[in-house]
């Protein structure tokens, strides 16, 4: 018997570019299960990207029902004009947008026909970014089972849930500033940090600390999750690690108070979506101009679009030893972050290269003019460079990049990290990854460990795991 209705899973990303994307390749994954997606955004979001989704229809292929990824917007609060940066989302998220998620919540609970199994309507969890964790109040609120979604690395979680035991061993202060002084390793089998690495150190000594108190409030709501979705593979951790990851239980369950852990990812890779529902509008005259350029003789560079990438004074170095270089180069740059660049170089520059608002970045990785990427070491951007096999040059700026640049140069050997953008350090980053085979050998080899059949399956298998859990909880048994 075939139900009248696909149950719905309400999907709440943290609003910004690398966050919203990972969801809705989760919300396709969901899709192709037999489930109804259903992913709020603040208004400013639901604007760009609904265009790009509401053509997606079924990725299951054929299928009894017309279904796709629903999107439902609610206000933030902010003008159109306010600066959307990390407090004043943080502000909207705590103060005005739980009102308008219940709303949205109690409404969908009411439908009926949800789930053939019975269970309470057409309406059977929500998805949760963590740094979206206001959401989780509202699930409980509601009883409503919520799952949370952590959309990078593993590692980086690891590092935010050992806040309790850096805190008790004296790594940290009360209000997080690092005690040590050289690297160490933070958390047990990952690779040492650096004392300005970890996560919620970036700008004023205020910002630090109201930082570090974001992620102990999101820490302490985890406490009440049964499940977490992770954006990696148990693969993609370490290689000497694996071994350990093997001997635990599947799925991963961690210590008592911590929700059972399912590996999804890479999502970028296994669960592909049709239509990238960037929230910036990408500059696809950039693909014409690698087509006129010599296989591996480019340099791609993008900092993401959050963080204020690496300031005027970096950008003006950078810029002057790409010229001086003569590199050929493609470099994400917005408009409110050119200040930096030297009068007059954009003219000078234009047959060197080419300087973007926003790249279509997986066709500028997949181009084999490109021969490697100068990153921050985002999850996303990482995951699409192994995928793309580009070596990486790693300059991180801020949140998990640090924890990913080690993994990247220390454990995986893909890239090298760059301490500054003078001529020198530029021109011998770039040669190593250009040049040194044995990067591009763990290149070959990590391409397949993570973005091979046997890791797509173990995805899938964790992503049964889940919901076979859901319908266990839900069914009371």
């Amino acid at each position: 018997m075939k139900c009248p209705k696909s149950p719905k899973i309400i999907m709440v990303p943290y609003p910004a570019q690398g966050h919203v994307t990972p969801m809705l390749q989760l919300a396709s994954a969901f899709l192709r299960l037999g489930f109804t997606p259903v992913v709020v955004v603040p208004e400013f979001i639901h604007r760009k990207i609904v265009p790009k989704i509401s053509d997606n229809k079924s990725l299951c292929g054929e299928s009894d029902y017309d279904r796709t990824i629903s999107c439902l917007s609610i206000p933030d609060g902010l003008d159109d004009d306010s600066p959307r940066d990390f407090f004043a989302i943080e502000m909207a998220m705590e103060k005005y947008m739980p009102d308008h998620l219940e709303r949205i919540v109690l409404q969908l609970m009411q439908e009926e026909g949800g789930d053939c199994g019975g269970g309470g309507g057409g309406l059977v969890c929500m998805v949760v970014d963590l740094l979206a964790s206001w959401a989780i109040k509202v699930g409980n609120g509601c009883g409503v089972p919520v799952a949370g979604f952590w959309p990078v690395m593993l590692a980086a979680y690891r590092l935010i849930a050992a806040i309790p035991t850096m805190l008790r061993t004296d790594i940290i202060s009360h209000t997080g500033s690092p005690q040590f002084k050289s690297p160490i390793h933070v958390v047990p089998g990952q690779p040492m940090l650096n004392p300005e690495d970890l996560p919620w150190l970036i700008g004023t000594s205020a910002a630090r600390v109201s930082r570090f108190k974001f992620w102990t409030r999101t820490l302490d709501r985890t406490t009440t999750l049964r499940w977490l979705l992770v954006n990696s593979s148990h693969r993609d951790e370490c290689l000497d690690y694996e071994q350990q990851q093997q001997q635990q239980h599947f799925p991963h369950v961690s210590h008592q108070h911590s929700p059972s852990i399912f590996q999804v990812g890479p999502l970028s890779k296994h669960v592909p979506f049709n239509k990238k529902a960037t929230i910036w509008e990408e500059d696809m005259t950039c693909l014409d101009w690698l087509d006129q350029q010599q296989a591996s003789s480019v340099v791609y560079i993008s900092f993401g679009s959050w963080v204020s990438p690496i300031g005027e004074g970096k950008v003006r170095s950078l810029a002057l030893a790409l010229e001086a270089l003569g590199l050929k180069f493609i470099w994400v740059l917005g408009p409110s972050w050119r200040d930096g660049l030297p009068d007059g170089y954009m003219d000078r520059v234009s047959k060197q290269g080419r300087l973007v608002s926003w790249a279509p970045q997986m066709d500028v990785l997949r181009h084999e003019a490109v021969g490697c990427y100068l990153t921050h070491c985002g999850w996303n951007s990482t995951m699409e460079a192994i995928q793309c096999k580009k070596p990486l040059v790693c300059y991180p700026v801020a949140g998990d990049q640090f924890v990913n640049c080690a993994y990247i140069v220390k454990v995986w050997q893909i890239g090298v990290r760059i301490r500054g953008f003078g001529q020198k350090d530029v021109e011998e980053g770039l040669s190593r990854v250009m040049e040194d085979t044995m990067i591009k050998q763990s290149l070959g080899r990590l391409n397949e460990r993570i973005m091979g059949k046997e890791a797509s399956s173990s995805a899938n298998a964790h992503l049964t795991a889940f919901i076979n859990d859901l319908h266990t909880s839900r069914s009371g048994n």
